[in-house]
């Protein structure tokens, strides 16, 4: 191709954000999905990733002859070789050796280079920098999650969002409102590295990653994220590998929407009952009932029918519903 040539898109949509009738009914409140899902990549990290690259474009010039190279068994390095399509550069992903067949054949689809080293992401990651950046004048660096112009990329849907939902009815955001906005941080038992830290009050590093939720196995988060965790507006709730993957079946059930473990665990708390006690538990229920809450459907790649078959088979014995 020739390096000269524009991108051909932004490596990142706009999502829509609709009401669920089912979830809400379930919830017993306004419940929102952001579909974030609908991404290029599958998932919202096409927003962060997507961002940093094309900024590294526009900052070395659109004639530099740039190679991309990102650490990720797993929805970040999705993100990098689809967005390596949009801006028309190489890309290198470097994966574990726990990283799945399915996803390693999607990386390949997408035209990526595809190197698995190491039984971890840090030991991945690790070569990625030692061996292969070290000795490639064009190399660009694509962190999976800690970079300024990643969360900056990511922040866009933050804008998507108070502009549709003050569209729905619920109001544009003012400053003092932005504050009083509450935040559910979601993880599954064997990936929460954040809510382990914010329980020790310092970041901890988990000796490994045993959820089946592996996109969330960051085993440790960055200081950013512990730093937003501590907010008295951040609540941390960690749910288990079970009730995420009946998170999954549910979703494609109620609303045809197929997404992995680590975005299940998100609608988890709506189909236990768990929500209102987790998030508002000094509201009556007509109080609750009142509410506007925007579940993100972050998505996932690494789900398919089978998996959710799966799930549903090896899981719903495992989850008490509320009702």
């Amino acid at each position: 191709m020739s390096l000269d040539a524009p991108p051909t898109r932004t490596p990142w949509i706009q999502t829509p954000c609709l009401r669920s009738a089912a979830l809400s009914l379930e919830a017993g409140c306004n419940i929102y999905l952001k579909l974030e899902n609908l991404q290029p990549s599958g998932s919202f990290k096409s927003r962060g990733i997507g961002h940093l690259m094309s900024r590294a474009i526009s900052t070395h010039g659109p004639s530099k002859p740039i190679h991309f190279y990102c650490s990720s068994g797993g929805n970040a390095g999705l993100a990098c070789a689809t967005a390596a399509i949009s801006l028309q550069r190489p890309a290198t992903i470097v994966v574990p050796l726990s990283t799945s067949p399915l996803m390693i054949e999607k990386l390949k689809t997408m035209g990526a280079d595809v190197v698995q080293i190491g039984d971890h992401w840090s030991e991945a990651d690790k070569y990625l920098r030692e061996q292969l950046l070290e000795k490639d004048k064009d190399g660009v660096y694509v962190p999976p999650f800690d970079h300024e112009d990643v969360w900056a990329g990511h922040s866009t849907l933050i804008e998507e969002l108070e502009e549709q939902m003050s569209g729905s009815g619920a109001g544009r955001l003012e400053d003092g409102d932005r504050r009083a906005v509450k935040v559910l941080a979601m993880e599954t038992a064997g990936a929460d590295s954040l809510a382990k830290a914010l329980e020790k009050g310092e970041l901890v590093t988990l000796p490994a990653i045993t959820s089946i939720a592996t996109s969330l196995g960051a085993a440790r988060v960055c200081q950013k994220a512990f730093d937003w965790g501590q907010r008295r507006d951040v609540t941390s709730y960690v749910s288990s590998d079970a009730e995420a993957a009946m998170g999954c079946v549910r979703l494609a059930d109620d609303e045809r929407i197929m997404v992995e473990a680590a975005c299940g665990v998100n609608v988890a708390p709506i189909y236990t009952g768990k929500l209102p006690s987790i998030l508002f538990p000094e509201l009556s229920k007509e109080e609750f009932g009142k509410l506007n809450i925007v579940v993100v459907v972050c998505g996932g790649s690494n789900v398919t029918l089978a998996i959710l078959e799966k799930y549903r088979i090896g899981y719903a014995k495992d989850v008490v519903m509320s009702k």
